[in-house]
């Protein structure tokens, strides 16, 4: 397997996934990249390892350069294990004279992995290694809290670790060799999945963009494709994005046991959208909670279905719930309804779940007892209009 070099003084030399189908309940159905980097000037610097089962993919192709005991420096941006998990062997392999992490990813690599011995880089820290100048930007929290940019002056490349990058398994390593619709789905899937709850980050890290004085060429992610020649869309993606802004578009995502729910469910879709505005049904039988989150990111509204089991939330609609829960999306309008049979407290529970993760509810929840009426169906096409007309009234909305 060969290195593939991306600048004068910089290869590439990751691995690709091209079977992952699931990273921590996350669907990846287009498989992803574990990437790496080799920057070679005087001396040799490794940017980043690869998934433990992938290392020898990542020497290999190191090997197609350089013979990997002329590596002199390692630089950890990133403690999470498809990105550190053969580093303890690459260093017993190489033998750098210094690793380089944040002073969280001291902490987290010794946590990890008992590694000690590592040097600590600080915010806005220049060093020069076998003559590449580096420069280093603390980013914690984007997305773990040891995470750190590292800067390439010499061949303005920014190696983003996790941010802006995307799960795809791809042999075309560029963003201009992949489709812009690929580019554009994927990225907005993983900052939907990974990148949401930490926004006020992005936002924060996006105003102090001009203040860093880089010239960027090249973003190198460690995910997903290399922006060498549209930096400029990732970032606006972000920004859109971080800023919770949404469209016309509606989710109707819901589980049924007998169709009941699903009859109410497609009747608040047409309700939706006789008032022009997009509806996006997500039955829970054939999606994934990570396909709902990716919807959910530019959508202004959702409804959300259960049906009653033992007294609870269906075990598909809690699940989506409390994944939804832990990404913090901002500015969603919606409601509740589901069918019940003698104890209705678990579209009360999924009404709770929507106060709870800050959702603005249009109506009360709606509760059918066992199957759907033509007035039940009625009141579901009324509930789709009022949240239609709700989303489009909407005087503090930001709607792209």
């Amino acid at each position: 397997m060969e290195a593939i070099k991306i600048s004068e003084h910089v290869w590439w030399v990751g691995a690709i996934d091209w079977g992952l189908r699931d990273f921590h309940g996350y669907t990846t159905s287009r498989g992803s990249t574990y990437n790496a980097y080799l920057v070679i000037y005087d001396e040799a610097v490794l940017v980043d390892t690869v998934k433990k089962p992938f290392m020898g993919e990542m020497m290999e192709r190191i090997s197609s350069v350089i013979e990997p005991k002329k590596i002199s420096y390692i630089i950890s941006n990133h403690a999470e294990m498809d990105h550190s998990g053969c580093l303890p062997e690459v260093i017993n392999e190489i033998c750098p004279k210094k690793v380089f992490t944040s002073s969280r990813g001291k902490k987290a690599l010794f946590d990890h992995f008992g590694l000690d011995n590592l040097t600590a880089v600080e915010d806005a820290q220049k060093i020069e290694l076998g003559g590449a100048h580096f420069v280093f930007i603390d980013t914690p929290m984007l997305h773990w809290p040891e995470s750190i940019f590292s800067y390439l002056a010499g061949d303005g490349i920014l190696f983003s670790q996790d941010v802006f990058g995307m799960h795809l398994a791809t042999s075309k390593l560029f963003d201009d060799e992949v489709a812009p619709y690929i580019l554009e789905t994927e990225a907005k899937k993983y900052y939907a999945n990974i990148i949401t709850p930490y926004s006020n980050l992005v936002l924060d890290l996006l105003k102090k963009w001009p203040s860093l004085n880089l010239d960027i060429k090249i973003i190198a992610p460690d995910h997903g494709p290399i922006w060498r020649s549209d930096t400029k869309s990732i970032i606006d993606w972000y920004k859109k994005w971080a800023l919770g802004t949404t469209t016309l578009k509606s989710l109707v995502v819901f589980d049924t046991m007998w169709k009941s729910t699903e009859q109410m469910a497609l009747h608040i879709a047409d309700g939706i959208t006789s008032e022009g505005v997009e509806a996006k049904v997500m039955p829970l039988y054939a999606s994934n909670r990570s396909d709902v989150a990716t919807e959910l990111l530019d959508a202004g509204a959702a409804c959300f279905g259960t049906p009653v089991l033992n007294g609870q939330m269906f075990p598909t609609v809690a699940d989506v719930m409390t994944y939804i829960k832990g990404l913090k999306f901002k500015n969603k309008i919606g409601v509740a309804f589901g069918s019940y049979g003698w104890n209705g407290s678990g579209i009360d529970m999924l009404e709770e779940e929507m106060k709870k993760i800050g959702m603005e509810l249009v109506e009360p929840a709606l509760k059918v007892r066992y199957v759907p009426k033509d007035e039940d169906l009625k009141r579901c096409v009324e509930i789709g209009k009022s949240v239609a007309i709700a989303l489009k009234e909407r005087s503090g909305g930001n709607y792209a």
